[in-house]
């Protein structure tokens, strides 16, 4: 039973942090709710590393208007939004702030407003919004929680009865409201994560412990891990790596498992395989998750990858906890000044694609994209650091075009973003480039560039799936067409003629094959001479792009 009747800057920060906390404890769970069953589905971390962000914010000194302590958690996720979830949530807190500016102590009727005025500002954020998203989640929840503050205009337990109850309605009909989801058979993983901050919202008003709040995830169709960290302790090692061990070489015996477990204890630590030739699971904590994967691979195949950065969450257990040593405030660097005219910030993951950026001028390359997606603060302070009057952004991830655009907008720069949703696509947007033009005509000739640029990407599946009619099994090579998954096979050579059969036209020049972490040299010109013999009015070259969790990028223009 709530007892507050109003909502200082104290109390709220408590609040948020529990949502925080309770956002992080599930987010593995909240990020495998991803419509593709692709391994890089990355909502829930992205929403908690924003959370953090505000956190942070509002931990920097004692706040006790509640309108101040708003304030701060709206810059601190801002500063720190990742991926289009990461803004839409910082947009939710911006808006709250707005609403509450001028006010000391938070009402239920001014919360549920703050709630609305969220909703509104991150619905204007999207250019096209959708349905069936958080966005709908925290609409809905906002207006039935202004019905509810209107009626008991002094009751918060009645009120967050109603949130809860409004949340766990909504989300389980996003699936009717994008087939997408329906086809996954899962929530939108976005609502989710919102109805976890709100539940640690709630928490705190009821004087419950957070570790015993019930999430109501058991219907959302993916089981949360178990694997729990002991982060009150001093890290050895920065990541746990966690993945599976299948279909193993026919010469595989049970002494090359054992050799397998030596050389993981040799880059780390809490080193667990167990399990047969038929199917093992890894766990290991070290500093070089990529080597832990390269030793499974040359056993067996691999799947269900997860990283967890535990630097990270031992960062966010400290600072919740009072724990942290001391840091300075980062703010983003002040503006270089400007040596010349235009700059480039490229976001790249991959050794191979940040050659090619460097290659091409790039002033900053940002790390992410795939599996890890910059904040907004990342790409300003890389857009500070480039010496130029006119700085474009070149995004190169659909889901970091928007933490661009925020970027921009933050930047007292002319700052352009190209929205570029793949390293290939950032590849020839560079190239279109000229110096001697003006701003406005770069920008149009770099986007029709990167648009004319047709793109084929191939990974595994992390889970059984049905996406755009096509049965998708777990572990199954899976290909997708300008982001859009439209094959699926059991060889990666399968999946790629299948793929450039739709792709490639009588019209088509170059062929470009990129190729992962994960895969050999060799195995690389191979495809692509297959390629080139298919094809052979187009050119064909084959690069090492680097890239993680994707076995081949292949471009087509």
């Amino acid at each position: 039973m709530i007892q507050f009747k109003t909502i200082d800057g104290l109390l709220l920060r408590d609040m948020v942090m529990a949502g925080t906390a309770l956002l992080e404890k599930n987010r593995e769970a909240v990020d495998a709710l991803n419509v593709f069953p692709v391994p890089d589905g990355d909502t829930g971390t992205n929403m908690s590393l924003t959370m953090q962000s505000a956190t942070r914010e509002v931990n920097s000194k004692e706040f006790l208007r509640a309108d101040e302590a708003a304030n701060a958690l709206a810059k601190g996720a801002l500063k720190g939004a990742r991926g289009n979830s990461g803004v839409i949530t910082s947009q939710l807190l911006r808006g709250f702030a707005k609403a509450v500016n001028g006010i000391e102590k938070i009402t239920p009727v001014q919360f549920a407003e703050a709630l609305g005025k969220g909703a509104e500002m991150a619905y204007k954020a999207v250019m096209k919004p959708k349905e069936g998203t958080i966005l709908t989640v925290a609409r809905v929840v906002a207006e039935d929680a202004m019905k509810q503050a209107a009626s008991d205009p002094e009751d918060y337990d009645k009120l967050f009865n109603v949130i809860l109850k409004s949340g766990e309605a909504i989300l389980k009909k996003t699936p009717d409201m994008l087939p997408a989801l329906k086809q996954a058979g899962v929530v939108d993983s976005g609502g989710r994560g919102l109805l976890l901050i709100y539940q640690g919202y709630a928490a705190v008003l009821r004087g419950e412990d957070i570790s015993m709040a019930e999430t109501g995830m058991e219907n959302d169709s993916i089981a949360d891990s178990d694997d729990c960290h002991d982060l009150s302790k001093e890290l050895t090692y920065s990541y746990c790596v966690n993945f599976i061990l299948s279909r193993f070489r026919e010469d595989c015996d049970e002494h090359d498992l054992d050799s397998f477990r030596r050389r993981l204890n040799r880059i780390g630590d809490n080193v667990s395989v167990s399990g047969d030739l038929t199917k093992a699971e890894v766990h290991v904590h070290t500093d070089n998750p990529g080597s832990a994967l390269e030793y499974g691979i040359e056993l067996a195949e691999i799947s269900e990858i997860r990283i967890d950065n535990l630097a990270e969450m031992k960062r966010a257990y400290d600072a919740e906890n009072g724990t942290a040593q001391p840091a300075e405030d980062k703010e983003p660097a002040a503006p270089a000044e400007p040596e010349k005219k235009y700059g480039f910030v490229a976001v790249s993951l991959g050794a191979g694609f940040s050659q090619f950026f460097h290659d091409l001028s790039v002033d900053q390359i940002v790390e992410g994209g795939q599996t890890m997606n910059p904040s907004v603060d990342d790409l300003l302070n890389a857009v500070n650091q480039v010496p130029a009057q006119c700085v474009f952004i070149l995004p190169n991830n659909g889901n970091v075009i928007f933490a661009a655009n925020q970027a921009a907008e933050l930047s007292k720069k002319d700052v352009r973003v190209i929205p570029t949703k793949n390293v290939a696509m950032g590849i020839a947007a560079a190239i279109a480039f000229q110096n001697d033009l003006e701003p406005d005509e770069n920008v149009q000739r770099m986007d029709e560039a990167s648009q004319h640029v047709k793109t084929g990407m191939v990974t595994y599946a992390i889970r059984d799936s049905e996406y755009n009619g096509i049965e998708i099994k777990q572990g199954d090579i899976i290909g997708l067409h300008n982001g859009k998954i439209e094959f699926s096979g059991s060889s990666i050579q399968e999946v790629v003629t299948e793929m450039m059969k739709n792709i490639v036209t009588d019209e088509d020049e170059l062929i470009t094959v990129y190729y992962g972490a994960d895969v050999k040299e060799e195995d690389a010109k191979d495809i692509a001479d297959a390629i080139e013999q298919e094809y052979d009015f187009c050119d064909v070259e084959c690069h090492n792009g680097g890239q993680p969790l994707y076995y081949y990028l292949i471009s087509v223009e």
